[in-house]
Parts: C-alpha cells; structure tokens; sequence
C-alpha cells in the first residue's frame, strides 16, 4: 500500500537522524536551555531578519496552538478562525478546553479575508449587549490552509492591518508553511511573516523532522512569561536539546525548502495526472495537498493500492479528497498513482 494520506508518515530526514546520533552522548542543560536551541533560534532569527524575536521549541501543533492562544487571550475573549481552521476541526476542542471560544467565519478557499475580520470585531463592538459575548481579540489563520490554499503577501498585510486597527493579535499556524514559501506563485517570506504577525510557527514535525515546531514570537505583550505557559501546558520537553538539534540542522543551509519544494513539485505531478484526465478540484492549491473531485467508483479501484483522506461528498456519486506528498515522497510511487489515473481515462461527470 502507498501512502498518500498525510506528510507525517515517514521518520526524519537522514541528516537530521544523523545529527541526533552523532550528539546522543551528550551532556546538556535540559528544557530548551542548550546550545544546540540557541543555534537553531539564532539561525531562525537570521533568517526572519530580525534580533529582537523570541522563538521556542514545542513538540507539536496543537500543543503550541493552544499555548499560544491561551498565552494571548484574557478568560473573556476568543479567536477568530475560518470555519475549515484547524483549531475549528481538528483539535478536539482543545482551544474551548483552555476556556477560550473559537469564533467560527465561513470560507469558501479556507482563507480569512480582511473585511470579514473587520466585521466581525465591529459587530461585537458596536453591539449593546457585547459584555454578554465573547470579545474577539486574536485571529488564527494557517499558511497554507487546510485545503491548500496560500495567502498572498497582499491579503497578509490587509489581515495585519485590521489586525493592528482593531487592536488584535494575529498568529499563523504554519504547521505546513515550507510548502506555503515554496509553492508556485508565493510572494510571501519569513521576514514579511515576522514583520506582519505578532506571533507564527514554522513547522517541523510535517516537514523533516521526528516532530518539533519552532515557534516566533514578535509582540511583547505574547512574549513575556510565556515559558510560564509552556510549563503549565506540558510543553516543556526535559529533554529539550532534541528540538534544537532538529531545528539547527534543517535551517543550517537550505535544507527546510529542499524539502518542502521536493513535496510540492510531487504534488503538481499528481494534479496535472488529474488535470489531463477531466478530473476538477475542490480549490486550486499549488502546495503538497490537492483535492481532486472523483467518482466513488474510481475511489474505490485507487483505495486498493493508495492510501489517501477522504475529504467531503460533493453529489451522491462523488467525493473530494486529499492526495498528500510529503519531503520524502517516492517519484516512483508518483509514477504509480499517475499511471493509474491513466488508465481509469477521462472521468465522466455526467455519470456523478
């Protein structure tokens, strides 16, 4: 069976593993006080341009999620998120179990758009009874989406503009964001991301590493005792040296992209396979996840051989799902899939 239903199911890439044995011996200071954290988060800070962000180093997505929004927020306010954000769906209420509310808004693409943002923080300020209600303060979006789709550095700036107006935190989840920086058509860098966000994460457990996600604090306010929250949130690895020895690596030369180009050229191989086949998709994405719309008489042929998610039903007779590439995605299990998509032929939506 080939995997495409995710791009966290191989290990780490060699030359991480290899750095981790090569310094399995060592003695170190433990939770994050090490040498090998302070390279990797003074290579983080060269590469967003900037001296004066904190980053720390959690182990997973969800885990530093929750730790920020509950780091940023006062009991009484909550998070603006799309209704397809990953903190809506996909965290087992994890945001609402630290007593803040997730502030749901309808996207088509998965995106915010700045004028929802902006409306929705007036509706609650202009109403009379808005100390009944949860007050919006921090806006959530992920680079790129659960869908894969990406912001462009227009729709960031107008984001953090509203942001910054209405006095709101902005965080970005960039548990994917090597495939967002290095997918066709992005204009965006990490120095316009520390530039225009109080706070983002770059992933690392989705793209090379056995898990870990650096995370970036630029506002003040976010950042102080937030090692604080991390303790009480259980993030806090003893054995913290095994983050910054990940994350060293990755961004030592131009390791992190590599990867997540590699992932994204695999992914436009399996769309373009779809593509000359008469086969639409939910949303154009140009990142590792693509959602192509097929029959479930097809699905069921691919299942035999792929793994892949099954995303939503669109008729009776069809389904999107997500097909997956990953840093260490096989081209020769590309080849399969694609060469099974051929044969299946033009697909015959009348029939759907």
């Amino acid at each position: 069976m080939i995997r495409f239903n995710c791009d966290y199911s191989e290990g780490a890439h060699p030359k991480v593993l290899e750095k981790l044995v090569e310094t399995n011996m060592e003695q170190t200071a433990g939770y994050g006080c090490d040498s090998y954290c302070s390279k990797a988060a003074g290579l983080i800070k060269s590469k967003c341009g900037r001296e004066d962000i904190d980053v720390h180093f959690l182990v997973g997505g969800t885990q530093t999620n929750l730790t920020v929004i509950a780091a940023a927020l006062r009991p009484h306010q909550g998070v603006i998120s799309a209704d397809t954000g990953h903190i809506n769906t996909h965290e087992t209420g994890a945001i609402e179990a630290c007593g803040h509310k997730v502030l749901a808004l309808p996207s088509a693409d998965g995106k915010l758009a700045a004028g929802d943002i902006k409306a929705c923080y007036e509706a609650h300020a202009s109403d009379e009874t808005r100390e009944h209600m949860v007050q919006p303060k921090l806006v959530y979006i992920s680079n790129p989406t659960e869908v894969g789709t990406i912001y462009s550095r227009e729709e960031l700036s107008a984001i953090s503009k509203v942001c910054r107006e209405k006095d709101l935190f902005l965080y970005l989840d960039g548990a994917r964001l090597g495939y967002a920086l290095c997918a066709e058509g992005n204009d965006l860098d990490l120095p316009a991301l520390a530039r225009l966000c109080d706070a983002f994460y770059i992933g690392g457990t989705k793209i090379g590493a056995l898990f870990g996600e650096a995370l970036v604090l630029c506002n003040d306010t976010i950042k102080k005792d937030f090692r604080y929250m991390i303790k009480q949130k259980g993030g806090m690895l003893a054995k913290g040296r095994l983050l910054g020895v990940q994350f060293a690596e990755l961004f030592k030369d131009e390791l992190y992209f590599e990867m997540a180009g590699h992932a994204n050229k695999m992914a436009m191989l399996i769309k373009e396979a779809f593509k000359r086949n008469g086969y639409s998709f939910l949303v154009e994405s140009f990142t590792n996840q693509q959602f192509p719309i097929i029959p479930d008489s097809i699905l069921l042929k691919l299942k035999e051989k792929f793994e892949y998610s099954f995303w939503v039903k669109v008729s009776e007779k069809a389904s999107a799902v997500r097909f997956c590439t990953s840093w260490a995605t096989d081209p020769g299990a590309v080849g399969q899939l694609t060469e099974e998509i051929h044969k299946y032929g033009p697909v015959a939506y009348e029939d759907t």
